[in-house]
């Protein structure tokens, strides 16, 4: 093997044998040697982008399951699910993902009953677009023994028609008692699907993801690492149904390689907005993990030396986690807690971000989406909401991501989230940060956020060479290594 000098992109950037970066600038090309491989580009290079927040077998699955996305109607969704079943077996589940009733022009919730008929009498298990709700028929219900008997899980509801009969709509942890006992996709099935959206990712100049995935979509990926097919660098967050694994075994955050490691724990405390689950503090929404629990899974990972991910979407959920943190400041070297989402942080808490030491780590596409079910559902507290430019301002780090498959991967998108869209949208444009800072958050920031800022999130000698070239706005080429993982084909 032998250097490559990146020429043609400002700055020109040489990278060894090794994937590292030997000279950026000026010294690029005496530092690649006469010898060197010349890998013409054009554009600005910048550090490889970081995806901060994603969920890496939900893309999967989207490439072997129904999708639903784009829906304008109830009837368009049944039309789809009709479709994709008479193709199937008669005792085959009906999995698919991607319905957003409010979208629809009637935005109520849909029926088991709507589900039974398109389904064909199968079992059928639907996922909103958000991931925390879901539509199931019947069948499906039957065979997971849900009925007007069934209790509430915790943290979940089942919800009920006037008779007390369950309608078909589950949220947060009452999906579990039906995804619990539908059939996983065959190793070989899941391994092609997560290595096809591994490379889309590519195509959007993303170098590095934090997943937010299951043990299943974990051994995937280590078996796509042992066969060197892994085009991103993937740091795993474990559920905290798994945190007894860990701890028994000793993982710490930062094990593995520079390919494939693990951080943290997530864990959820709430629900979304869409859902209408979003713990808030007037006491709307569903609280998923109890404060007393909260406080132990903190105790427990930092006496493993794990960090913390904590999902809280509603400023009710923000504040306990914050309060769970505070007592936790600095508790080891590499302490790093991230609260996921923090769409709606009350006023008197921003600043305690900064000073208790917790990451935003944010997903500015989601304002966009969102914005007019944020104005229908949250109009007293949408001044403070998505408020990426008051936590900046107050000095809490921030890092960027997607939450996909919820919201596309595109950082580029979510750049322009963070940045223009506010302004142009008219929709609260105080609350933008500027083009640097939101660059920033998905690499320089991103790559603290889990322990890798001497290895990523800079163009600097000696770092891993990952970068992501744009000219006019468009990703033209994506590094990782030192290799062209995905370059744009000229017109």
């Amino acid at each position: 093997m032998k250097a490559v000098l990146f020429a043609g992109c400002e700055p020109e950037v040489a990278a060894g044998p090794d994937g590292r970066i030997l000279a950026v600038g000026a010294g690029a090309r005496a530092a690649a040697g006469r010898g060197a491989e010349v890998i013409r580009l054009a554009g600005r290079a910048l550090p490889g982008f970081i995806d901060s927040h994603i969920h890496l077998e939900g893309l999967a699955y989207g490439h072997l399951d129904l999708d639903l996305g784009g829906a304008a109607s109830l009837e368009e969704v049944l039309k789809r699910v009709e479709d994709w079943a008479a193709r199937l077996p008669p005792d085959a589940w009906v999995e698919g993902s991607g319905w957003y009733n409010d979208a629809w022009r009637d935005p109520k919730f849909p029926s088991k009953r709507h589900l039974d008929v398109a389904a064909g009498g199968r079992p059928a298990f639907l996922r909103r677009k958000d991931g925390h709700s879901a539509w199931a028929s019947s069948a499906a219900l039957q065979l997971a023994g849900i009925d007007s008997k069934t209790v509430d899980p915790a943290g979940g509801v089942i919800d009920r028609d006037g008779r007390g009969a369950p309608t078909g709509i589950l949220r947060e942890t009452a999906m579990q008692m039906v995804s619990g006992i539908i059939p996983s996709a065959s190793a070989a099935e899941l391994d092609q699907a997560m290595a096809t959206a591994l490379k889309g990712l590519s195509e959007f100049g993303i170098t590095s993801v934090h997943s937010m995935d299951s043990a299943e979509g974990f051994a995937s990926l280590q078996r796509l690492h042992a066969k060197d097919e892994l085009p991103v660098r993937v740091t795993y967050n474990i559920p905290l149904a798994d945190l007894h694994h860990a701890e028994r075994m000793g993982v710490r955050s930062g094990w593995g390689d520079e390919w494939l490691r693990i951080w943290g724990v997530k864990a959820f405390l709430d629900g979304s907005l869409g859902s209408r689950t979003a713990e808030m503090l007037d006491g709307s929404g569903t609280a998923r993990l109890p404060q007393a629990d909260l406080l132990d899974m903190i105790d427990r990972c930092v006496r493993a030396e794990l960090n913390v991910c904590l999902h809280a979407i509603g400023d009710g959920a923000v504040r306990r986690a914050l309060d769970a943190l505070a007592r936790r400041r600095d508790a080891w070297r590499y302490w790093r807690p991230r609260i996921e989402h923090a769409q709606c942080v009350n006023p008197t808490d921003v600043p305690r971000l900064a000073r208790i030491g917790v990451i935003a780590s944010m997903q500015p596409i989601h304002a966009v989406a969102d914005r007019e079910l944020a104005d229908q559902y949250w109009p007293r507290v949408t001044a403070h909401s998505y408020a990426w430019g008051a936590l900046d301002r107050a000095g809490a780090r921030l890092v960027f991501g997607s939450d996909a498959p919820v919201e596309t991967a595109d950082p580029m998108l979510g750049i322009d989230a963070a940045t223009a869209w506010r302004r142009r949208a008219a929709w609260h444009p105080e609350l933008a940060v500027t083009r640097a800072r939101a660059v920033r958050a998905y690499t320089a920031d991103a790559a603290f956020a889990v322990g890798m800022e001497r290895q990523l999130g800079s163009l600097r000698s000696g770092k891993l060479c990952d970068m992501t070239v744009v000219e006019e706005g468009r990703v033209t080429a994506t590094i990782v290594g030192g290799s062209v993982s995905w370059r744009r084909t000229p017109r």
